[in-house]
């Protein structure tokens, strides 16, 4: 009789959990590759978002040169005292947020509200009441509940209602809850007592 060799059974466990462990390793790190790469819509979103994103930057330059081209104006204007320089300023403002696409306009907020501010305030310093009532209603249109604050800590928004005339005569007894510059307070106050006497 011959014999036969029993195969160790060890030998061959520990070979067997070793292809195993090789081949889990394997199906680990290409559904690893499937996971992260994630097929093909996945890239063809990133490359769409990075384009949108690109895009949004820049219209960002675009508007930030056009805006810094109506401050150099508005420097100008306060400089020479020049109505029509505060115009052309004001009117460069505007052109520069209508030339922001609307996926734009969620970016940048404070920096638009404060271009938007500048060409009301331009608009009135040039003596164009019309183009600085309809900007300040577009202001408050694009940045509902929102206000600007002036280094005195004035509020822009009440300010500009009161300057336009959005507010109510009746209000002018109450300016002393109007967060408005006191120069402002005293000046409606004296036209107060001059239109009742």
């Amino acid at each position: 009789m011959t014999e036969t060799k029993k195969p160790n059974s060890l030998k061959t466990g520990l070979k067997r959990l070793g292809r195993t462990a090789a081949g889990g390793a394997v199906l680990l790190s290409v559904t690893a590759c499937n996971t992260f790469y994630g097929g093909d819509q996945p890239a063809a979103e990133g490359i769409g978002y990075r384009d949108a994103r690109y895009q949004e930057i820049a219209a960002m330059r675009d508007f930030r040169d056009c805006r810094d081209q109506a401050v150099e104006l508005d420097e100008k204007a306060r400089t020479g005292h020049s109505a029509g320089q505060y115009l052309a300023s004001a009117r460069l403002l505007d052109k520069c947020e209508a030339n922001l696409g609307p996926e734009v306009r969620d970016v940048a907020i404070e920096e638009r509200m404060r271009a938007y501010g500048l060409s009301v305030q331009n608009y009135i310093k040039g003596g164009d009441m019309v183009s600085a009532q309809a900007n300040f209603e577009r202001f408050q249109q694009a940045f509902p509940n929102r206000d600007l604050y002036y280094p005195d800590g004035t509020s822009f928004v009440e300010t500009m209602s009161t300057l336009l005339g959005r507010q109510k005569k009746t209000d002018y007894g109450q300016l002393s809850t109007l967060n408005v510059n006191r120069d402002l307070k005293d000046e409606m106050r004296r036209v107060t007592y001059w239109q009742q006497n």
